[in-house]
């Protein structure tokens, strides 16, 4: 028996549900299952999967025996693969929008030749040369399936594809993809150049009057018989699916109209093709109805495509009836602007027009407004006004156009706003939220105006009156009072009062009170200038104390001789700087953005220095925002904080923080592998924070290992150690005597120590920051007259022994930790290695009662406020002992009796030794239900039957007398038991002492 009939007799005894991969289509094929297989609710594969492979595998090329490459042979094999993929086709009902959704041009290509070649029509024939009423329906369904593929593929093209984000780079697939990208080209290209033919067909088959067929999976079966064996089945009038004529003229109206309307791009006239084509589809649709099962149209995306050809080409039987779109767009083609603010201030009543329409068309005419002509500036304000009162009544914002171009108001634009306004509002039918927003904007433009004139002419309009009651007119009249001593307290103006005019002196104050509260650049770049009109004797970049530009920068602000310039680039340096350090980024971005505008202009070394500071404004806004959940920053900002670092430009003025900033942004995002590996050597020698950055990285990244291999930590120890390091100072008296007068902190370090320590409160990366606590909590415990050492998570990994004691300030040390684990457990308040370490500390200083609270927190945040139990490594037997003799030293010796049960060995002498003190400051036998030891229960027993203290033995014996401290239990019930008292009696603690 060969492999191929034993494979065959295997899969027919034991019928398996899933098919070799290997071999599907055979399996498929032979066993008759295909249709059993599209019958399933999912199958896989999918049909569209199915006829990809299938069509590949008919289109692999052939080698003969002398290795030469020849096209795929026309063998039974392949025609019966064609063939399947042909009816895996039908099985979908051959529905374009499926197969172009999931199959790319050349393989629906392929797919479509091979129904034109089975449906007989005739190879190297042009299609318009064919008389489609004469041809057999199925022969007719196939031509036109084939041209509106065509013409929709060349739709298709035309629009922009969002790129795919490529993968990992593989050559195989890199070549695929691109042969892929050729053939569609070159198919695209064939198809162009026969769009107006096959435009021709579809039109020639709007005029038939007759249902075509397209085939089924049982006229492809037919097809595939002998000749003698179809008995002309197939060119019937009833083989295949039947398509109704309505149906196919709609689909082929929508996709006439759909080519029209891309060819109207270059030719206008056409739009009047793809309205009819559009319009009658419509109708079509609604002709058929529900009914249709083979007419897929996309009705939102027809809407759009007949909207669109309303404002390109209004019908004339129409033009009463034209809708706003329209209107809009042949005032702009006709140069009509006014119309277009006539249209808009009636759209403000019914919101027909989106927002995003208006928008556009501003900014169309400002971008005709900014090629020269000048006339239509005039219309910008008209149109920006009648956008604004919309985005008002819906409760948008005021945008920044209208602030700009309301920033010199006079009579006619006050006039004309007052009109919109009046216009856009129906009083009688509007709503309380409507009228609100209207007179809520209202204020805010009286507000805005500094001429009361204008003012007036607001607050006396019937609209205004109408709207604020009279409280609240009176209240804006005494806010305009407080903000002007110029404003009158009546509403209405004394004219004569008003045309005093200020003195200069006056006006030069005003605008620099505006000029100090401003944080709009564009705002402060034009008080100036009117500053500077007025006098030229005025520094102005002086005129506020609170504008605070670093040294490094002053000197070379300063140095520009154009005054109004010199004054712009150092205010709005200042008031950046301000704004990011009250964390007010937005306007610092929009501060930072125009003062590097305008040195670009000049100053190649400001311009620098303006980018050096927006990097340190972009990385405060990241960790101010994403960055606290955790999200990574965008790496083109990593990229441009390693830039910075390696920047080796001479003459660029630095300040010291950024260094720090970028060095810390590294750490705290772990890029220690560019810190370690990838930092150029220049950088180590010239940059202290990247060495020590370098150290920091580089001990984090040997952690794990061998303590053999720990040698960057010892070079992190030394540099440590010599920052903390003090250098004495010595001075010879008369008497020749050489005395110590003074230690100073020592300049043979990287850095100072209060720069050490700045640099750290920076980073919030956990693992750095327990690397550096434990480095000088070891340094803490070295010194010789240490007491009680501190404990610290990795404090093994740094030496134990200083060889010159003396140098170090330990003084100096001490302080550091304190204020390192206050800052460590402000990042991180749950830490328990960093509570132990706070907890030690107040050990060390003898405060008692928040040590144990301490030592109680890092229990309770690694146990879920002990419902668990804490683990060993945090509750060690030191950390028991030392929680031990803070009890004692509290006088709550019963305390002291519990604990000693915590040890791992029972420490029953200091236990006994506690329960014998009579002068205890604790509940005493409350808390003897906490006891789980019997030998510490029997002796409290005897203790108070020895003091006659019957109530609190009977209290002891109940206590012993609980059948789960049995000796005799399993040890799994007697550690259930002490589990539980140990809970119940550290949860007591936590409230005593939280």
């Amino acid at each position: 028996m060969s492999a191929e009939a034993a494979d065959r007799e295997a899969a027919t005894s034991s019928r398996p549900c899933t098919p070799p991969q290997t071999c599907w289509f055979e399996f498929l094929l032979e066993e008759s299952l295909l249709e059993k297989h599209l019958r399933k609710p999912c199958p896989d594969p999918a049909p569209v999967q199915l006829i990809v492979q299938f069509l590949e595998q008919a289109s692999k090329p052939s080698v003969n025996e002398q290795n030469q490459v020849q096209p795929p042979p026309d063998n039974k094999r392949n025609r019966i693969l064609k063939l399947l993929a042909l009816k895996v086709a039908a099985h979908l009902k051959w529905d374009l929008d499926i197969l172009e959704k999931s199959l790319s041009v050349p393989v629906l290509n392929m797919l479509l030749n091979e129904l034109l070649c089975i449906s007989k029509v005739p190879p190297g024939t042009k299609h318009v040369d064919m008389d489609l009423a004469t041809l057999p329906p199925t022969t007719a369904m196939a031509i036109l399936l084939y041209n509106r593929w065509a013409i929709r593929t060349i739709v298709q093209s035309s629009f922009p594809v969002k790129q795919a984000k490529p993968g990992p780079p593989q050559l195989s697939v890199m070549n695929q993809m691109q042969q892929e990208k050729e053939l569609t080209e070159n198919i695209l290209k064939v198809l162009k150049e026969q769009a107006s033919d096959s435009i021709l067909v579809l039109e020639a088959a709007l005029k038939l009057d007759k249902d075509l067929y397209v085939h089924t999976m049982r006229t492809l079966d037919l097809l595939a018989m002998e000749p003698g064996m179809v008995n002309g089945e197939t060119e019937s009038s009833t083989a295949g699916l039947k398509i109704r004529t309505e149906e196919m003229q709609c689909q082929v109206c929508y996709d006439l109209g759909a080519a029209y309307f891309q060819q109207g791009s270059t030719n206008a006239a056409v739009y009047e093709n793809a309205r009819e084509k559009f319009f009658r589809t419509k109708e079509l649709i609604t002709e058929i109805g529900s009914l249709s099962l083979h007419c897929t149209i996309d009705e939102k995306r027809l809407a759009g495509y007949c909207q669109a050809c309303d404002v390109l080409v209004p019908s004339d039987s129409t033009s009463q009836q034209l809708t706003p779109y329209s209107q809009v767009h042949i005032c702009l083609r006709s140069g009509n602007y006014q119309d277009v603010v006539k249209i808009f201030i009636e759209d403000n009543l019914t919101f027909s027009l989106p927002v995003q329409f208006r928008q556009s068309v501003l900014r169309e005419l400002f971008q005709k407004a900014q090629q020269g002509n000048e006339a239509l500036d005039e219309i910008c304000f008209k149109v920006c006004a009648c956008n604004t009162v919309r985005d008002i009544l819906e409760g948008r914002t005021i945008g920044v156009q209208f602030n700009q171009l309301f920033l010199r108001p006079n009579k006619e634009k006050i006039d004309f706003l007052l009109e919109v306004c009046s216009r856009s509002i129906n009083l009688e039918k509007a709503s309380d939220s409507l009228k609100g927003n209207m007179a809520a904007f209202l204020k805010n433009v009286c507000l805005g105006l500094e001429d009361l004139q204008y003012v007036f002419m607001i607050s006396s309009h019937e609209l205004f009156i109408t709207l604020l009651k009279d409280e609240e007119r009176k209240l804006l009249v005494d806010q305009m009072r407080k903000r002007s001593p110029r404003v009158n307290l009546c509403i209405k103006p004394v004219t004569s009062f008003y045309d005093i005019p200020a003195s200069a002196s006056v006006n030069i104050g005003q605008l620099e009170h505006q000029l100090i509260l401003s944080v709009d650049p564009w705002r402060i770049r034009q008080i100036l200038i009117e500053l500077h009109g007025m006098t030229s004797e005025r520094q102005f970049w002086t005129v506020s104390n609170k504008w605070e530009v670093p040294s490094v920068y002053s000197g070379v602000i300063l140095g520009i001789k154009d005054n109004l310039t010199r004054d712009l680039v150092y205010i709005l340096l200042a008031k950046g700087l301000h704004c990011s350090t009250v964390k007010d980024f937005s306007h610092a971005k929009q501060l930072f953005a125009a003062c590097l505008e305008l040195v670009t202009e000049f100053s190649p070394k400001l311009r620098q220095v303006m980018l050096n500071e927006m990097l340190l404004l972009d990385i405060h806004t990241h960790e101010a925002g994403t960055g606290q959940s955790g999200e990574r920053p965008p790496s083109d900002l990593i990229s441009r904080v390693r830039g910075y670092l390696e920047m080796r430009l001479p003459d660029i003025p630095l300040r010291q923080v950024i260094a720090e900033e970028c060095v810390a942004f590294m750490l705290n995002w772990r890029e220690n592998e560019y810190l370690t590996l990838q930092v150029p050597a220049f950088l180590l020698q010239s940059n202290p924070y990247v060495k020590l950055g370098q150290l920091l990285a580089a001990t984090c990244k040997e952690l794990p290992g061998p303590k053999e291999s720990r040698r960057t930590a010892k070079d992190l120890w030394e540099v440590v150690v010599q920052i903390c390091s003090v250098s004495s100072q010595h001075k010879r008296g008369n008497d020749g005597r050489v005395s110590l007068i003074k230690q100073r902190e020592s300049t043979l370090g990287i850095m100072y120590r209060s720069e050490l320590l700045s640099f750290i409160k920076k980073l919030r990366e956990p693992l750095v920051l327990t690397i550096i606590l434990s480095l000088f909590v070891k340094l803490h415990n070295v010194r010789e007259d240490i007491v009680n050492d501190i404990t610290a998570e990795h404090i093994s990994i740094w030496p134990s022994s200083i060889p010159n004691l003396q140098s170090v300030d330990f003084e100096a040390v001490a302080i550091t930790v304190k204020e390192l684990v206050r800052y460590a457990l402000s990042i991180s308040p749950n830490n328990h290695s960093w509570l132990i370490i706070q907890a030690d500390i107040y050990f060390a200083t003898n405060q008692y009662s928040a040590a144990l609270h301490y030592y109680l927190q890092a229990g309770a945040v690694c146990s879920d406020f002990f419902n668990k139990a804490v683990p060993p490594d945090v509750y060690t037997d030191q950390v028991i002992k030392r929680m031990i003799k803070c009890c004692s030293l509290l006088n709550c010796h019963t305390q002291v009796a519990i604990l000693c049960q915590f040890l791992r060995e029972i420490d029953y002498k200091t236990a006994f030794k506690s329960l014998q003190e009579q002068n205890s400051h604790d509940a005493m036998d409350s808390y003897y239900d906490y006891i789980w030891d019997v030998t510490i229960l029997e002796y409290l027993t005897y203790l108070h039957h020895k003091r006659g203290e019957t109530d609190k033995r009977q209290i002891a014996i109940k206590a012993i007398g609980q059948t789960e401290l049995n000796a005799s239990n399993p040890e799994e019930v007697l550690q259930l038991a002490a589990q539980r008292r140990k809970k119940k009696f550290l949860q007591a603690m936590a409230k005593l002492y939280f």
